[in-house]
C-alpha cells in the first residue's frame, strides 16, 4: 500500500493568509482538488511538510465578466470586456456553465474531458493549468524509480528518453492551457508581494522539471479572457487510449476569427501533450485571407513539421506524429462547417 509521509495541514479562508502561509513555510505546497498531488505525494514525488488547502477560500472561486481592469460586471452589461474564472472554479463548473459555453465552447469541451466525473468534480482550473508533467519513466513509486536508478526530473541525473542533456522532456498533460492559448487568456498570479498578469502562452517553460514560470510562493488567482468579435469559431480534440479517465496522449486547440465572406482573419493553433510545454503553430499568418475549408491540408501540414513527439509516455512516437495532422484536420473541418 503507497501510504502519505507525516505533514501538517492548513486551511485558510482567506487569500492572503494562504499567501502568507506558503512565504512562511520554504516547504509548503497549496493543494485545491488534489486529483494530482495526492497521487504524486504516495509516489514520493512530493514530500512537502506543510500543506495549504484553497477549497475554502471564496476569493479564488466564480465564472463570470468583468470589465477590462478585472470588475466584475453584469452579464448585460455594455462594459463587459472578458470572461473571467476563479482559479478554485471546478472543471465541472466550467465545462457545465452556460456563458462558457456559449462564448468559448472549445473551453467547455476541454474541461469537460479531464479524467473521468469524480476528478472533475474536485480539479480545478488553477490545478489544471499547473498540472506537474508526466512521464513514463516519472510517474512510478518510488520503489520502482529506485531500481531504475530514477531520472532527471526526480531524485537523478539521467533523462531515460533522451539519454543525454540537462532538460526533462516530460510531457504537458493538462487539456484546459491549450484552449486558453488559443483563445488570448492571460493569468493572475498572486503572492504575498503583490499580483502579476501574464499570457498563459508564457506560462509555460520547455522544461518539464518545473514547466512554468509560477514562483514556489505564488498561487493562480484567477483567469481572464477577452471577449471575442463575432466570427470566432473554436475546437479542441484529444486524443487518449479510453474516452475517460486517461491522460492526453495529443491535443489539438484551435481557434480562427472569420470574416463577413467566411475568409480567415486569423487562426490560431496549439498542439499539446508532445513536449513540456504546449506548441504554438507558428507560420499560420500566411494562410489569412483564404476560405476556411482551404486552408484545413496546409495547417495540418505545418502542425506535422513542427511537432515532434518524444518516449516520453507509452504509446509509439511516430503513431502520434502521424495523428498530429489527422486531428488538426479534424478540428479545423468542424470549425469550417456553415462557414
Amino acid at each position: 500500500m503507497l501510504r502519505l509521509h507525516e505533514y501538517r495541514y492548513h486551511r485558510p479562508a482567506r487569500l492572503a493568509d494562504a499567501l502568507a502561509l506558503l512565504r512562511e513555510h520554504e516547504d509548503a505546497l497549496a493543494i485545491a482538488g488534489g486529483t494530482d498531488l495526492m497521487p504524486n505525494m504516495k509516489h514520493r514525488l512530493f514530500t512537502p511538510r506543510h500543506l495549504v488547502a484553497l477549497k475554502g477560500i471564496a476569493e479564488l472561486r466564480g465564472i463570470g465578466l468583468a470589465d477590462g481592469a478585472g470588475n466584475p460586471v453584469a452579464d448585460d452589461s455594455p462594459h463587459a470586456r472578458e470572461l473571467v474564472i476563479g482559479a478554485g472554479a471546478t472543471l465541472t463548473e466550467v465545462s457545465r456553465n452556460p456563458l462558457v459555453r456559449r462564448v468559448f465552447p472549445s473551453l467547455a469541451a476541454a474541461a469537460g474531458k479531464v479524467a473521468a466525473p469524480q476528478i472533475r468534480n474536485s480539479g480545478t482550473m488553477g490545478g489544471n493549468l499547473c498540472l506537474d508533467t508526466r512521464c513514463t519513466y516519472y510517474n512510478q513509486s518510488y520503489f520502482w524509480r529506485e531500481a531504475l536508478g530514477f531520472c532527471l526530473k526526480k531524485d537523478g541525473e539521467v533523462c531515460h528518453v533522451t539519454k543525454v542533456g540537462r532538460k526533462c522532456v516530460a510531457a504537458h498533460s493538462a487539456d484546459t492551457p491549450p484552449v486558453l492559448m488559443t483563445l488570448g487568456a492571460s493569468i493572475d498570479l498572486a503572492s504575498a508581494n503583490g499580483t502579476r498578469t501574464l499570457p498563459v502562452a508564457d506560462f509555460f517553460i520547455a522544461d518539464g522539471k518545473a514547466n512554468t514560470v509560477r514562483r514556489r510562493d505564488e498561487l493562480v488567482h484567477r483567469i481572464r479572457i477577452p471577449l471575442p468579435a463575432p466570427g470566432l469559431r473554436t475546437a479542441y480534440r484529444k486524443v487518449r487510449q479510453r474516452n475517460s479517465v486517461d491522460y492526453p496522449l495529443l491535443s489539438i486547440a484551435a481557434a480562427a476569427r472569420l470574416t463577413p465572406g467566411s475568409g480567415v482573419e486569423s487562426l490560431s493553433l496549439v498542439v499539446s501533450a508532445l513536449g513540456a510545454k504546449p506548441r504554438m503553430v507558428s507560420g499560420l499568418d500566411k494562410l489569412a485571407g483564404a476560405p476556411l475549408h482551404e486552408v484545413v491540408d496546409a495547417a495540418a501540414a505545418l502542425a506535422f513539421k513542427q511537432c515532434h513527439p518524444l518516449e516520453n509516455l507509452i504509446v509509439d512516437p511516430d503513431w502520434r506524429h502521424a495523428m498530429v495532422p489527422v486531428y488538426v484536420r479534424r478540428a479545423l473541418e468542424e470549425m469550417a462547417v456553415g462557414a
